[in-house]
């Protein structure tokens, strides 16, 4: 059974997948693009002996895999292919998970500089845009769940059994 019936209460959950696609091409590539152009410094928590031009690849390389994964959750979703959509349901996930552990790093490193302002702001910023992002993995897996449901690949798939 899917976990929600709609998106947002007004919308289908194939159309809430497909929005959940569109705004993580347009945020994967605006991102890439803004890594690669201005002069972002970099602070990781494991690889700060790396080069920043190395960082920078390494972050335009993974924005822009979710960007073809995103267009995939796309095109599963157009044509009810749940094969296609599992790639974003698994990285959604993982992604969610790192968010949050990377929303508390920088609101904890904030608070131990004296900058409490900024760390309670970056938890409440951090917390809310997390919160949208699990809602709208949440309609993507519901819409995952009813394609598994249906068992096969869209309307036209092989019965779960044979006669």
């Amino acid at each position: 059974m899917p976990l929600l019936d709609s998106c947002c209460r007004c919308g289908s959950l194939r159309t809430g997948t497909i929005v959940s696609g569109a705004l993580g091409i347009v945020i994967g590539i605006v991102t890439m693009i803004l890594v690669l152009v201005t002069n972002v410094k970099f602070k990781t928590v494991i690889l700060d002996f790396l080069p920043k031009e190395v960082l920078k690849i390494m972050l335009a390389v993974s924005l822009f895999m979710t960007a073809v994964i995103s267009a995939l959750l796309i095109f599963g979703a157009a044509k009810r292919n749940k094969f296609l959509m599992l790639p974003w349901v698994v990285l959604a996930f993982m992604l969610s998970i790192g968010i949050l552990v990377t929303i508390i790093w920088a609101a904890v490193v904030s608070f131990i500089d004296g900058f409490a302002l900024q760390g309670a702001l970056i938890l409440l910023f951090g917390l809310l845009g997390l919160g949208v992002y699990v809602y709208m993995w949440m309609v993507v897996y519901s819409y995952f769940q009813l394609l598994m449901e249906e068992g096969g690949r869209g309307p036209y798939g092989k019965p779960a059994y044979w006669r």
